[in-house]
């Protein structure tokens, strides 16, 4: 760090002990100081925490010295994100947990706009931060929650098929061999059964309907002993309250015994819309989940018990039943959002709701890591490069989260007391205009 700081307050000295741990997490002793420079830039006020300014806050007098050594950690140095995202959850966690369980782990993906096509996994493609298709990257997450605080514990870049059978962008981005193609649920499985492995405490998996309606997915999290709520599309199909599909027919004279479930013309499943449209208006209740920061949060809700339908006449084995919860606020003209759910036969309809509803907890962990620490910010094209800013700044926000946990609730990037030299007056990074605009 500069030469010139003054003598670290309380929360700095909170912040030198944790970054140790993951300093001593990515292995060689020259990736160290590196590290913890880069952690505490990402935490530094500055609207943009690319590699270039964060230097020039962190280290005025020598600027392209320490450039040259945050880039080479961050787009070379092949240490483990595995292992650094594995330290920040052994510090994070417990602190998170003094305020009450785990309860959940969340699913979801977010979008970084990107123009050219050069850099890794940018194409066009659903980008959630413009809400329409775009030039963008997308990432996977799974982050554990209790009921106040979240944290991801696993991200990792979709990497479109047509990046992923191109040899010549694999190399020139320097893909690794053994990644290949993966739906983005695919993904995300991976992540919740690595969380399985590390015998984390477990949660309901929540997540939205681009990976509700993906059945595999659902019957992977089965298979894990997980409980889940899942939205779920209006077309998803269901077997109304107490039906189910046909038995197989009945053994003929010669051959094996049928085993397959049948449908017939006047015995066919139903899309959720349709069954949530044909229940009388006394199946919804008004609920009121949580108190939010100027008015209560509540709408209008039901939950039938279903089985769902997706293919099951390739079964010999109807679908387990499940929850099949709906919001139909009041003014609408039919329902607004549908989930599935494997919590108990006997879960209260609040308490479904409510978990259902807590998904939105990580709007929060992704606000502050775009717009405080930068998550998009990094301007490499590698997939090293793009992991490895991605986990520290994960790691940087992570010392906010137990900050909040145990000490100040308001700890917020750029507000830590952290003291850092101002960069020099002609200091300008690249891209920007050589010389101050004159009036």
């Amino acid at each position: 760090m500069g030469s010139h700081l003054s003598a670290p307050g309380p929360q700095e000295r909170r912040f030198a002990a944790y970054i140790e741990g993951l300093a001593n997490a990515a292995g060689h002793e020259d990736r160290q100081v590196p590290l913890k420079n880069y952690c505490k830039g990402l935490l530094l006020p500055g609207e943009r925490k690319s590699i270039e300014p964060m230097a020039a806050r962190l280290d005025a007098e020598n600027t392209q010295a320490m450039r040259q050594s945050l880039h080479h950690l961050v787009a070379k140095a092949p240490w483990s994100d595995d292992l650094v995202l594995e330290q920040v959850r052994h510090f994070v966690l417990p602190a998170m947990q003094k305020h009450g369980p785990v309860v959940a782990w969340i699913v979801d993906d977010t979008g970084f706009p990107k123009k050219g096509k050069h850099s890794v996994g940018v194409a066009r493609q659903y980008c959630g931060q413009v809400g329409k298709q775009d030039n963008c990257r997308v990432a996977v997450s799974l982050s554990v929650a209790t009921w106040s605080s979240s944290l991801p514990i696993a991200y990792r870049l979709y990497l479109p098929k047509e990046w992923a059978e191109d040899s010549e962008r694999r190399e020139k981005t320097e893909v690794p061999e053994e990644v290949e193609f993966q739906t983005k649920p695919a993904i995300a499985l991976d992540q919740v059964r690595a969380a399985v492995a590390a015998n984390l405490n477990r949660g309901v998996v929540l997540a939205d309907a681009a990976y509700g309606i993906n059945t595999e997915f659902r019957d992977g999290l089965t298979e894990l002993n997980l409980q889940y709520v899942m939205g779920v599309q209006s077309s998803m199909t269901v077997w109304e309250p107490g039906k189910q599909p046909l038995p197989a027919k009945r053994r003929g004279i010669m051959g094996r015994p049928p085993r397959l479930l049948q449908r017939s013309t006047d015995h066919q499943p139903v899309t959720v819309k349709q069954l949530a449209m044909s229940l009388p208006p006394t199946a919804f209740r008004e609920i009121t989940w949580r108190e939010g920061t100027d008015r209560k949060l509540q709408s209008r809700f039901a939950a039938v018990r279903v089985r769902a339908a997706h293919r099951d006449y390739e079964q010999a084995e109807p679908h387990p039943e499940e929850w099949l919860l709906i919001e139909w606020p009041r003014g609408e003209k039919e329902p607004t959002k549908y989930w599935v759910s494997t919590l108990p036969p006997t879960t209260k309809l609040k308490a479904l709701i409510k978990m259902a509803k807590h998904r939105w907890i990580i709007e929060r962990d992704y606000e502050e890591l775009k717009q405080e620490l930068g998550l998009g910010h990094f301007e490499g094209r590698n997939w090293r490069g793009f992991h490895h800013h991605a986990t520290l700044c994960i790691a940087a926000y992570g010392f906010l989260v137990a900050e909040r946990n145990r000490f100040s609730p308001s700890a917020r990037t750029g507000h830590l007391g952290f003291i850092a030299p101002r960069p020099a007056p002609d200091f300008r990074p690249r891209g920007s205009p050589r010389t101050p605009r004159t009036t």
